[in-house]
């Protein structure tokens, strides 16, 4: 049982009290208060008394609660939960009131003890005789009588001396707690190195069994255009390992259920870059691959090929643009965004892919999300982080790519799929070298088939940062005679983003970026963010220019803003285009203007597409709304409106989605204004081999195209780290991976399965300690660092250990407190596990410390900041025998000067040895 152990910060509280008028000075001095005999001849004593951790979820609340064990339950001292809770009440003993409001001024407390009654709000009640207790502290309030005047409910936890509250809404001290941690998230905290963390691998095997994703979908169409069909169409993706390689395998079919191609990939994946030996390759892929981009000559293209680098997993092609590439099954649609700014929205093309192609870059932090929309209401997000500056030229390094390919073949093709357009095969060597910090150079030879002919390039370019500004300029000559340059330059000024970029051609210079007689490319735009009171208003404005060699000229300019305003997401754009002939007559100029809008209103997301034709011969107006809300339990609805102008029709469409554990179910049905109905029935799940047991699972999450992690929490009793017999699971152990939101707590049998991870990127798995509903068990390990592969899941072990606290008072050499000083807890790995700040008078805790070998030491900013000696540490063991930890008074004595050194130095005779700090042990 924990008693009273922080009795020395009660004449704080009591003085604390006194200055905000809450209760009389003096009125907790324990040798000066009345203490009264209850109605049951209860009296407060030594034996009885509590002192209490009050928390609300991962919150501390205030300095500790004191309380008393009395024959009816628990009492609380009322003006520590005023403290703590920060209420507007004032307790005054004299006249045996307390007056105010808790948590909204409409809801008043009235406790008047004379008369035997309390009033909250308009309710009335009587006191009864052992409500409200006399003791040393003041008031003591029975638990369950204070919780119901507050309507809040309080549990105490006696076993750990911690009152709970759980209260449905966010009180105000719980939003006051949240701003607290957000603004202590600002300052600058200890973060852990991955690297040093300790690491989970999944060795490669000769064969591990892939995890696969289905979705099917079957639909009747009675169109008064087109007729009247049936469709079924499937998609089956799969993600595993063998021959010691990662493999991916997809195979879709037509809109009659027959096969239409099967994508299939045999790679590897190793972001530190350790394959291949000496090549230090960070990825080499044989079968569908995409090749590489660059200025001048190639695009990304993707087909069936060979390609082999040692750039970084997520570099962009090039400095400037980067290019977006995947799988996109019939009727999904796909939305790009940068800094959540809509920058394009595309349907799936005919071999079942989305390609956002050539996307500008920003100076600075770009943060793209894809975001894919399903037919029947399904949402899937992927996250991409870009960094362009300074940093992005790395010095000293050589990067290195290649790669071959039959553009826009799959491995296997099924039947004879017409193409008009064949590019046959392909392929490209690049090396790009850091000349400094500042200064890069890259080279390429590329050897295309474009329009039919087989073109070999070569291609250089000089990259150079200047102040808040890149800059890469560009030549190529290809072997027909034809050249070409280009100059690019990026530049963030403040909140304003510039981008120019340059090409010219020469001698019929033909390539992926001078197609269709182009011979001239030239653009400029510029991003701008405005504040508007509160809300940040992103405008984007670009102006493009394209000549080609029969004289044509097309001036195209675009106008892009996106705000928000509280539930309520839009972004607006104007499209412009004029066109110039050397003969005839000029085409009309055409104007068009988009809106996305994306809104919550209570329960319902709503999601609106709009496409509007203000001018031009060949324009076309459509719209979509889109409106999704919840159902009873993983149910889930959606309605859909549209009109399109150029079929002069307007459709109306309901779906129901169920998600049950083990698959999504998905039925449709719209209706047209000319007649037109269809429907469909859609069914998507994925299944994999468990992770142990053997054995198959069903899950409606992706399984084959994300990473898995298998996570085992134990009770570690001996500390060792490896789980012994006797040793029980843990289970509802919340699990969080990284940043990203994890529904994931252990069963029965201590084990719990994380989905859904980015492949290839390290993640810390680790033990939710907020949520843990003990404080006194912690985990043993700050976490466990996995990089996560497709289609296979990594096993971790993460035990579990009771925990202690660790407390001292830090003073100076001559005697006084030091407050504000941040001290850091080590574990014996050396990572930082906690800090902490000492009181006003020196006092320090850690609390929830996980059984261990720990070092107590000085931050060094506070240390040089205070002028102490930043070499002090002290050990300290919190275990079985000993759950606390009492450091005692720590004398930190202050730097001493190079000259005072060397003074000691010439005093003992040129030998001067500097002894350990002192630390005065105060009962550990």
């Amino acid at each position: 049982m924990i008693r009273a152990a922080l009795s020395r910060y009660f004449p704080a509280l009591a003085a604390g009290l006194a200055l905000v008028g809450l209760v009389p000075s003096g009125a907790h001095a324990f040798d000066k208060a009345p203490v009264a005999v209850g109605a049951d001849n209860w009296a407060p004593n030594e034996d009885d008394s509590w002192l209490f951790d009050l928390r609300s979820g991962q919150y501390r609340l205030g300095d500790g609660v004191r309380g008393y064990q009395t024959p009816q339950g628990v009492c609380v001292d009322l003006a520590d939960m005023v403290l703590a809770l920060d209420l507007a009440v004032r307790v005054d003993k004299k006249l045996r009131r307390a007056t105010g409001w808790v948590f909204d001024e409409r809801r008043s407390l009235m406790i008047d003890r004379e008369t035997g009654e309390v009033r909250v709000g308009s309710a009335s009640m009587k006191l009864a005789p052992t409500t409200i207790r006399d003791t040393p502290a003041g008031w003591c309030v029975d638990l369950d009588s204070l919780g119901k005047w507050l309507g809040v409910p309080i549990a105490a936890d006696l076993s750990n001396a911690v009152l709970r509250i759980d209260a449905k809404e966010k009180l105000p001290f719980q939003l006051a707690a949240e701003r607290r941690a957000r603004a202590a998230g600002i300052r600058p905290q200890a973060s852990f190195d991955l690297a040093s963390l300790p690491q989970a691998t999944r060795p490669y095997q000769m064969w591990a069994t892939p995890s696969v994703d289905v979705v099917a979908s079957a639909g009747v169409v009675a169109d008064k255009r087109g007729g009247n069909h049936v469709q079924a169409r499937y998609e089956i993706f799969a993600a595993g390992e063998v021959l010691g390689q990662s493999f991916d395998a997809r195979l879709s079919s037509d809109d009659q259920g027959v096969p239409d191609s099967l994508r299939m990939r045999l790679y590897r994946t190793d972001p530190a870059g350790q394959l291949l030996g000496p090549l230090k390759a960070t990825h080499y892929a044989l079968g569908d691959v995409s090749l590489l981009s660059t200025g001048l000559v190639a695009q990304s293209a993707p087909g069936r090929g060979a390609v082999l680098t040692n750039r970084p997993v997520e570099r962009p092609d090039s400095f400037d643009k980067t290019s977006f590439r995947g799988d996109l099954p019939a009727g999904w649609d796909a939305e790009l965004y940068r800094n959540g700014q809509l920058l394009a929205f595309t349907s799936p093309d005919g071999d079942g892919r989305y390609e956002f192609l050539d996307v500008p870059l920003q100076y600075g932090a770009n943060r793209f999300e894809i975001v894919l929309y399903g037919p029947q209401g399904q949402v899937r997000r992927e996250i991409r982080q870009v960094q362009v500056g300074m940093d992005s030229i790395p010095p000293r390094e050589t990067w290195y790519w290649a790669g071959v390919a039959q553009e826009n073949a799959d491995l296997i093709e099924f039947g004879n799929r017409r193409q008009t357009w064949q590019r046959g095969w392909r392929g490209t060597l690049g090396i790009e070298r850091g000349l400094d910090t500042r200064t890069s150079v890259a080279g390429y030879f590329h050897s295309l088939m474009i329009e039919n002919i087989r073109r070999n390039y070569g291609e250089v370019a000089l990259r150079r940062s200047i102040g808040p500004t890149l800059l890469e300029v560009a030549g190529s000559y290809a072997d027909d005679g034809g050249s070409a340059v280009r100059a690019s330059w990026l530049a963030g000024f403040g909140e304003t983003y510039v981008r120019a970029d340059a090409m010219r051609g020469w001698g019929g210079f033909v390539s992926d970026r001078f197609i269709n007689n182009i011979n001239g490319l030239y653009q400029i735009s510029v991003d701008q963010s405005v504040k508007l009171g509160r809300t940040v208003l992103p405008l984007h404005f670009d102006v493009a220019k394209t000549d080609r060699r029969s004289g044509i000229s097309t001036l195209e300019a675009s106008a892009r803003a996106s705000a928000s305003f509280r539930a309520l997401t839009f972004t607006g754009q104007l499209d412009w285009t004029r066109t110039k002939v050397p003969v005839g007559p000029d085409p009309p100029d055409n104007l068009t203007a988009s809106l996305l809008a994306n809104a919550r209103i209570g329960r319902v997301r709503l999601r609106g597409e709009a496409r509007f034709a203000l001018s031009g011969a060949n324009a076309d107006s459509r719209m979509t709304m889109i409106a999704e809300w919840a159902g009873k339990g993983d149910a889930e609805w959606r309605a859909e409106l549209g009109y399109d102008r150029g079929l002069a029709r307007a459709r109306a469409g309901i779906g129901y989605t169920r998600r049950f554990k083990a698959l999504q179910l998905t039925g449709f049905g719209e209706v047209a204004s000319d007649g037109s109905v269809a429907a469909s029935l859609s069914l998507a799940f994925s299944f994999g081999p468990r992770a142990s047991g053997g054995g198959w699972r069903m899950s409606s999450e992706k399984l084959g195209g994300r990473g898995q992690v298998i996570a085992d929490v134990w009770m570690d009793d001996n500390g060792d780290g490896i789980r012994q017999p006797g040793e029980a699971a843990l289970a509802d152990v919340p699990l969080t991976a990284g940043t990203a939101f994890v529904d994931a707590a252990t069963g029965k049998d201590g084990r719990a399965a994380i989905d859904g991870l980015e492949p290839f990127r390290p993640v810390m798995i680790g033990i939710d300690a907020g949520s843990l509903p003990d404080p006194y068990i912690q985990a043993a390990l700050p976490g466990v660092v996995v990089t996560p592969r497709p289609g296979v899941a990594t096993r971790v072990v993460l035990p579990m250990t009771a925990a202690g606290e660790i407390e001292g008072v830090a003073m100076r050499d001559g005697g006084n407190a030091i407050e504000g000083l941040s001290l850091e807890l080590v574990d014996a790995e050396g990572r930082v596990r906690a800090t902490t700040l000492t009181e006003f008078d020196g006092y320090f805790l850690f609390e929830s410390v996980a059984y261990g070998r720990y070092t107590v030491r000085l931050a060094k900013a506070a240390a040089a900041a205070l002028r102490l000696d930043p070499g002090f540490a002290l050990s300290a063991v919190p275990g079985k025998a000993g759950p606390r930890v009492r450091l005692g008074t720590l004398t930190l004595k202050p730097v001493r000067s190079a000259a005072a050194v060397q003074g000691d130095a010439v005093q003992d005779g040129g030998t001067s040895a500097r002894g350990p700090p002192e630390a005065t042990d105060g009962g550990g």
